[in-house]
């Protein structure tokens, strides 16, 4: 009798403690999801991250999706002023696979690194903005209906609807072909720019869905990372995780 109530016991505890476990599990995948975003002063945009500003906020790393060998570390930064929503992005690298020479190119068939911002989960309409390591640049607005894609660019792109965006490479040349081992890119996107999208500018505790991806065309190798897995397209916006403006 006294070994069947230390064997009940036992296996309580080993329920509860699974239970705990699971739960625990979840709450950590939901956490994943969320990336919380702190406030800084103005700063200006270099291209190799070495602001002071960057100092008050951590490394994200961006998960790579499809391969299992030759692994690249690609991470993040993001920051956010009265003014608009920093971003800095570090990407491990072999060869510079760039070849576009101006913006409002098709960047995303080359190595790239993209940001979607959806700040109102209202509409389906958000942003996204790709830039290239030989420092291309495409912001576009998108209405993604059932994924019917409508895309626009802007129009008199200039003065303070103007984003700030450098890149730089290190242990290489920034032209194309060029044997490296990883690059930079560091860029502003000000609110300006994000009309007429709702719940911009944020303040405090505002939240927007976002997502946060890099392609890489190595010796005809596709390889593509992405902070919240998108299965079908980056368009998956129900996918997107969470930023939150502290």
């Amino acid at each position: 009798m006294l070994n069947y109530l230390i064997l009940r016991s036992f296996i309580l505890i080993s329920l509860v403690c699974g239970l705990n476990f699971i739960i625990e599990s979840h709450k950590e995948s939901d956490d994943s999801k969320a990336l919380k975003i702190k406030r800084t002063s103005d700063f200006e945009i270099t291209g190799d991250g070495t602001s002071k500003n960057w100092n008050c906020t951590e490394w994200v790393i961006i998960p790579q999706r499809n391969s299992k060998k030759n692994l690249l570390i690609t991470k993040t930064k993001i920051l956010y002023s009265d003014t608009g929503i920093y971003f800095l992005f570090h990407c491990q690298d072999k060869i510079l696979t760039a070849t576009m020479d101006a913006d409002f190119k098709d960047l995303w068939k080359e190595d790239v690194v993209e940001v979607f911002l959806w700040p109102d989960e209202d509409s389906p309409v958000y942003f996204e903005y790709e830039i290239s390591p030989l420092n291309y640049e495409l912001p576009i607005l998108i209405s993604n209906e059932e994924f019917d894609l409508v895309r626009w660019i802007p129009f008199h792109y200039d003065s303070e609807r103007k984003t700030h965006h450098a890149t730089s490479i290190q242990g290489g040349e920034k032209k194309s072909n060029s044997i490296i081992k990883s690059w930079t890119a560091e860029f502003f996107i000000p609110y300006k720019l994000l009309r007429p999208l709702n719940n911009v500018p944020p303040t405090s505790g505002t939240s927007w869905r976002a997502n946060l991806y890099r392609v890489d065309y190595d010796k005809d190798n596709k390889s593509f990372w992405s902070w919240q897995l998108t299965t079908q397209t980056f368009h998956q916006y129900e996918k997107f995780g969470v930023f939150l403006f502290e």
